[in-house]
C-alpha cells in the first residue's frame, strides 16, 4: 500500500520533487566524477611508448619501502620515488645467459631540449618532455632512420622526425641542445621515426652516441633500464620468470606488459598518488556537502507538505507508514536522479581531467580509468542519502497525534526536538575540537582535509540549530527593518518570525556557500601570502636572479656570472622532494659557497654558512617532526631512493617559502632527473652590473637576468598555475552549493503562491509583495553572511596558526566582497524569478490551486 501511495504521490506532485531531484542529480554527478579520479589514481593506464618493442624491461625499484608496526603485526608500506632510480649497468651480465633472451639493450634517459635560433625551447608534443638517449636504445621502440646515418661522434645527434620538422632541421643542420650540462651545438646526422609514425605521441626523442649519452646522463656505471629483446617464439611469461630468478638477490624489478609504462613515465606514476589523495579528499568533502544539502532540501519539501501529511495522520496513517511512504518516495527520486547524475558525472570527470592536464597537474600519459564502479557507487550513495534524509526529515511530522495534525500543519511549531538540539550542539562541539586539532597541524596534506571537514561540521550544526539562530537574528534585525520599511520590512520580519524552519532551510546553503568558498579560496591565499613574504625576506640580499625559459639554468651560466666584476655570490637552487623516514618534505639544493650572503633562511640555531658536502639545514617543522637539532645526524632519503646521513648545521624558520630541507647542490644534483638550477640568486656590490650580467649570459639560450620586480611577477604566475588545480577541484563543491542556494530559494518561494494570492486579495500590490520578499531575502543574506564569515574566519585562523604560525589568514577584500555579492545575487535572483511568475496568476485563481 505504501509503495502505491508513494508512487501516486510522485506522479501527482512532480513539481514538488524537482528541488530534491536537482540536488540528488548534482550529488550523483559529483560523486561519480570524484570516483573516476580516485579510480584513475588507483589503476589508470600508462601505456608505454619507448619500450614498445621490448616485451620485458629490467629497472631499479621505483618505490620506497618501509615496515610499519601495528598491534604486534608488521606491514610493509611503499610510496613511489619522486625521481628516477637507476640500476647498475653490470646487471646485464647476470641476464645474458637466460633462455629466450636475444639481446640486452642498455637505456639511459636524460633531459635534452632543442633551442631554436631565436632562443625558444622546443618541448615535446602537446607540451610533453623532451628526452635524450643513446642510439643503441633506439631498437627498443624501434626507431628507424628515415634519412642520414647514426651518430658516430660526440658531436652528432639524431632527431625524431616530428621534432626535426618543428625545429626546421634536416641532415647536416646544426642545432643547440640544452641537456644536463652547458648547452652545446650538435650536427644532425640523421632523422628517425617509429614505424608508421613521425614521432612519439607524448615525448620528443634525441639520440646521441653511446659515449656522449653516458656523459650527459651523468650516472657513471648506471643505466635507467635494461630492455630485453626476446628470441622469436619465446614464452614471455617464462622469460620474465627466469629473469626474476637471475635477479633474486638484488632489488631490480622485472616488468612486462602494462607495468612498463609507469617506469617510462615517472611523472605519471607520481600523478597517481596525487589523484588518489585529491579524489579521496574531494570525494569525501563532496559527499558530506551533498548529504547536508540533500537533507535540507527534503526538510523544506516536507515542510511544504505538512497539510498532506497531517491529513494522512488524521485518517489513520501510522507514524511508521508515513516514514515508509516518504522513504520510498526518496528512493524513487534518488534512483532516477542518481542514474542520470552518474552519466553526467562521466562527462564531468572528463572535463576535470582536461583541466588538470592543462594546469600541468596530470600528464597526458596517464589515461582515465572508467568502469561501472564509480557510477554504481554514486547511485547507491545517492539513494541511501535520499532515503536517510527523508526518513530523518519525516520524524516529527510522522509523530504528531492525529487530533493535532491539521492544527500543527497550519501553525508552524517553534519547539525543536531534543535529539535535534543535542545533535546540533554535538556538531558545534566537534567543530571546536577540530579547530584545536587544526592549530597543531603543520603540513598541507594533514591540514587540508581537516579544514574542509570543519566547515561542513559547522554548517551541519547551523542546519540543526538554524531555527534557534534564526529567531535570535530576526530579533536583532526586526527593529531596523520596521523602521526602514513600515510595510515591506514589517511584513518580512513577521514572516521570518512565524516561519523559522523555512528561514533556517534557506540560510543553511547560503552559510555553507559563504563559509566553504571563503575557506577554499583563502586557504590558498593564506599559505601563498606567507610563503611570498618568507621568500621576499629570504632573498632580499639577492640583487638579480637568473632564470630560464627552458629546462633550467646550467652551471656554466652561474660560473660565467661569478666571473663578472662586482658579483660577490651566485647561489644555484635546485628543487626536489626528500623523505626522512616516512615523512616527506620539500627540499632544495644550494651552492654552499657564499650561500649565507645571498640566502637568509632566518636561522634559529646554527648557521647556513657551515653548509658543506656532508651537512644539512632543516626547518623548524622538520627539526620538530624528527626530533633533531644542530650537531645531530639525520637520515635523508633522496628523490631517487639513495639514503645519506648528513649532519645538521642549522635550523631555520622560513621553511614554508624555501622547503624544509636544505642540502648542498652537488648532492642533490646527482640524484634528480633534472640537475639544472631552477634559479640562480646573484648578489653584487657594484651598482649597474645588469649590462655585464646580460653579456655574460648571452651565449646561454633561454637564460634571462631578472630584477626583483620581474622575479616577483614570475613567482606569482607559477603559484597561480599550482593553485589552479585546487581551485578547479574544489570549485565543483562551490558550484554545488551555489546550485543548492538557487534550488532551495526557488522551492521556498514557489510554494508560497497561495500566500501571495491571499495578500493580494486583502489589498497588497505586487510591488509591496516583491518589496517584502526583498527584505526577507536581505535578512537571510545578512544572517548567512555573518554565520559563514564567522565559520570561515575561525577555520582559517586555526589553519594559519598551524601552517604559517601567524594565526592571521590572508583574505583579499575584493575577493571576499565578490563572494558576498555573488551569494546575494543568487539569493535575490532565485527569490525574485519564481515570485514574479507566481504573481502573474490572478489571485482568485491562485488561492484555489492545490498545494
Amino acid at each position: 500500500m505504501m509503495l502505491r501511495l508513494a508512487w501516486s504521490t510522485l506522479r501527482a506532485r512532480k513539481g514538488g520533487f524537482i528541488g530534491a531531484f536537482t540536488a540528488l542529480f548534482c550529488a550523483a554527478a559529483l560523486v561519480t566524477a570524484c570516483g573516476v579520479l580516485l579510480e584513475t589514481g588507483l589503476r589508470g593506464g600508462i601505456p608505454t611508448e619507448r619500450y614498445a618493442s621490448s616485451p620485458v624491461v629490467v629497472t631499479a625499484d621505483q618505490n620506497l619501502h618501509w615496515t610499519k608496526h601495528k598491534k604486534r603485526k608488521e606491514k610493509v608500506k611503499s610510496k613511489p620515488l619522486t625521481e628516477r632510480a637507476w640500476i647498475a649497468a653490470d646487471t646485464a651480465n647476470r641476464l645474458s645467459g637466460v633462455p629466450g633472451v636475444a639481446a640486452i639493450v642498455p637505456e639511459v634517459t636524460f633531459p635534452a631540449t632543442v633551442f631554436t635560433a631565436d632562443g625558444r625551447p622546443l618541448e615535446g608534443p602537446d607540451g610533453g618532455p623532451s628526452w635524450g638517449h643513446g642510439w643503441d636504445s633506439a631498437a627498443l621502440t624501434p626507431f628507424n632512420l628515415r634519412a642520414g646515418t647514426a651518430p658516430a661522434t660526440d658531436g652528432d645527434v639524431v632527431l625524431d622526425a616530428e621534432l626535426a620538422e618543428r625545429a626546421g632541421a634536416s641532415v647536416g643542420s646544426r642545432i643547440t641542445v640544452q641537456s644536463t650540462g652547458a648547452p652545446a651545438t650538435y650536427r644532425v646526422t640523421g632523422v628517425a621515426a617509429p614505424v608508421g609514425r613521425d614521432g612519439l605521441a607524448h615525448q620528443s626523442a634525441l639520440f646521441f652516441s653511446s659515449g656522449e649519452a653516458a656523459r650527459l646522463a651523468a650516472h657513471p656505471g648506471q643505466v635507467a633500464a635494461l630492455g630485453i629483446l626476446t628470441t622469436p617464439g619465446a614464452d614471455i611469461g617464462q622469460v620474465k620468470k627466469d629473469l626474476k630468478t637471475a635477479l633474486a638477490d638484488t632489488t631490480a624489478k622485472v616488468r612486462s606488459g602494462d607495468a612498463r609504462g609507469p617506469v617510462e613515465f615517472i611523472d605519471a606514476s607520481k600523478a597517481r598518488v596525487t589523484l588518489i589523495s585529491l579524489g579521496g579528499a574531494l570525494g569525501g568533502t563532496s559527499l558530506l556537502v551533498a548529504v547536508l544539502v540533500v537533507s535540507g532540501t527534503f526538510v523544506l519539501s516536507l515542510q511544504q507538505r505538512r497539510r498532506e501529511i497531517a491529513l494522512l495522520r488524521a485518517v489513520g496513517a501510522t507514524p511508521a507508514q508515513i516514514r515508509r511512504m516518504v522513504g520510498l518516495e526518496a528512493v524513487f527520486v534518488g534512483a532516477a536522479a542518481g542514474a542520470l547524475g552518474a552519466f553526467a558525472g562521466l562527462g564531468l570527470s572528463r572535463w576535470l581531467h582536461d583541466r588538470f592536464v592543462a594546469a600541468g597537474a596530470m600528464p597526458r600519459t596517464l589515461e582515465t580509468a572508467v568502469s561501472p564502479f564509480p557510477m554504481i557507487a554514486a547511485v547507491l550513495t545517492t539513494v541511501l542519502a535520499a532515503w536517510a534524509a527523508a526518513r530523518i526529515s519525516a520524524r516529527r511530522p510522522a509523530r504528531v497525534r492525529p487530533t493535532e495534525a491539521l492544527a500543527d500543519a497550519a501553525i508552524e511549531t517553534e519547539r525543536l526536538g531534543t535529539v535535534r538540539v543535542v545533535l546540533g550542539l554535538l556538531l558545534a562541539a566537534g567543530y571546536a575540537v577540530l579547530l584545536v586539532v587544526l592549530r597543531n597541524l603543520h603540513t598541507d596534506a594533514a591540514a587540508t582535509p581537516v579544514t574542509f571537514l570543519s566547515v561542513v561540521m559547522a554548517a551541519g550544526s547551523v542546519a540543526l540549530l538554524g531555527p534557534l539562530l534564526a529567531r535570535a537574528a530576526n530579533a536583532v534585525l526586526a527593529v531596523p527593518m520596521r523602521l526602514l520599511s513600515p510595510v515591506g520590512g514589517r511584513l518580512a520580519a513577521s514572516n521570518n518570525r512565524a516561519r523559522l524552519q523555512r528561514v533556517a532551510a534557506v540560510v543553511t546553503p547560503l552559510t555553507l556557500a559563504v563559509a566553504m568558498t571563503s575557506t577554499i579560496l583563502f586557504v590558498q591565499t593564506t599559505t601563498s601570502h606567507a610563503a611570498e613574504k618568507q621568500v621576499a625576506a629570504g632573498t632580499a640580499n639577492a640583487d638579480y636572479v637568473l632564470a630560464s625559459r627552458g629546462p633550467g639554468v646550467p652551471g656554466a651560466a652561474a660560473d660565467a656570472v661569478r666571473a663578472v666584476p662586482g658579483v660577490t655570490a651566485a647561489t644555484e637552487v635546485v628543487r626536489t622532494v626528500v623523505r626522512t623516514g616516512q615523512d616527506k618534505f620539500p627540499a632544495q639544493g644550494v651552492t654552499p659557497e657564499g650561500v649565507d650572503r645571498v640566502l637568509d633562511l632566518k636561522a634559529t640555531a646554527g648557521t647556513l654558512a657551515d653548509l658543506r658536502d656532508d651537512t644539512v639545514a632543516v626547518s623548524e617543522l622538520a627539526a620538530r617532526t624528527k626530533g633533531v637539532g644542530v650537531g645531530d645526524t639525520l637520515e635523508v632519503t633522496l628523490g631517487d631512493g639513495v639514503k645519506v646521513r648528513p649532519r645538521v648545521v642549522a635550523v631555520y624558520h622560513r621553511g614554508l617559502g624555501f622547503g624544509d630541507v636544505t642540502l648542498p647542490l652537488p648532492l642533490v644534483a646527482a640524484h634528480v632527473d633534472n640537475p639544472l638550477a631552477a634559479q640562480v640568486l646573484v648578489r653584487t656590490d657594484t651598482p649597474g652590473t645588469r649590462a655585464a650580467l646580460d653579456a655574460a649570459t648571452a651565449s646561454f639560450p633561454g637564460v634571462r637576468v631578472l630584477d626583483r620586480d620581474q622575479v616577483e611577477a614570475a613567482r606569482k604566475t607559477q603559484q597561480g598555475t599550482q593553485t589552479q588545480v585546487n581551485y578547479v577541484a574544489m570549485g565543483l563543491i562551490i558550484a554545488f552549493t551555489a546550485i543548492a542556494i538557487v534550488n532551495t530559494l526557488m522551492m521556498a518561494t514557489s510554494a508560497r503562491a497561495r500566500e501571495f494570492a491571499l495578500m493580494r486579495l486583502v489589498g497588497m500590490t505586487r510591488r509591496q509583495i516583491l518589496r517584502m520578499l526583498r527584505w526577507e531575502t536581505l535578512t537571510m543574506v545578512l544572517f548567512a553572511t555573518v554565520l559563514g564569515t564567522a565559520i570561515g574566519w575561525a577555520t582559517l585562523s586555526s589553519y594559519a596558526t598551524g601552517m604559517t604560525g601567524t594565526g592571521t589568514p590572508y583574505a583579499p577584500p575584493l575577493t571576499y566582497g565578490a563572494i558576498i555579492v555573488a551569494a546575494a545575487v543568487l539569493a535575490f535572483a532565485a527569490t525574485s524569478l519564481p515570485a514574479r511568475l507566481a504573481l502573474r496568476t490572478r489571485p482568485a485563481d491562485a488561492i484555489g490551486t492545490k498545494e
